[in-house]
């Protein structure tokens, strides 16, 4: 039997805390490799975990209809959490929209479908962990540390661009479907980055 002891911490070797956002360099770099690559999946998948700043368990689960209405593809989407039951309306841009709809019509989707489906037999989309998997992949490509990044990178990523051009903590409190605007300012990380400008800002 395995003691306390002797087993082995989760988080040996590993780097904890917030995942940075991606910057709008990287999400442009990104489109461009997949673009090139001609991953349709990937890039529909891409586009979408930006727009939706949903989280990954929520990302996944999609389904066709969620995004679409009859053979139209919805400029805006709402979905409930899986973790809060809370809904949360978020808007697909057109480069969002064509990726996904291009990804659609090329696996042959139906609206009951999933949008991600699993190559597995026991699982009806891909996982969480196949979805982490796949954001390390594409950091990676445009030669970022895939250990610095996770999936909550990419739910964050349009959250701070957000926040970064308006400062509004409200707008982007809904966005992320947060309860309490004090999860979103912990979230973001924004006492620290407001901080480090002020202080960039400052002469000595």
């Amino acid at each position: 039997m395995e003691t306390s002891q002797s087993r082995e911490p989760w988080n040996k070797g590993k780097l904890i805390g917030q995942k940075p956002p991606l910057r709008l360099k990287d999400i442009w770099a990104i489109r461009i490799h997949l673009q090139l690559s001609k991953r349709i999946r990937d890039l529909a998948m891409f586009n979408l975990a930006i727009d939706s700043k949903l989280r990954g368990c929520d990302l996944v689960a999609l389904r066709v209809r969620d995004v679409t209405h009859g053979n139209q593809m919805l400029s805006r989407a709402i979905v409930v959490q899986r973790k809060t039951q809370r809904p949360v309306q978020f808007e697909l841009t057109e480069d969002t929209r064509n990726a996904v709809s291009a990804w659609i019509a090329k696996a042959n989707l139906k609206l009951e479908q999933y949008l991600f489906p699993s190559r597995l037999k026991n699982s009806p989309h891909i996982s969480t962990r196949q979805y982490a998997r796949i954001v390390h992949r594409w950091v990676a490509s445009i030669g970022l540390d895939p250990t610095a990044y996770g999936t909550h990178t990419m739910r964050r990523t349009k959250a701070t661009l957000i926040y970064r051009r308006t400062k509004n903590l409200r707008a982007v409190q809904l966005l992320l479907g947060h309860s309490k605007l004090e999860s979103t300012v912990r979230y973001l990380g924004i006492e620290v980055d407001d901080a480090l400008e002020i202080s960039e800002q400052t002469e000595i």
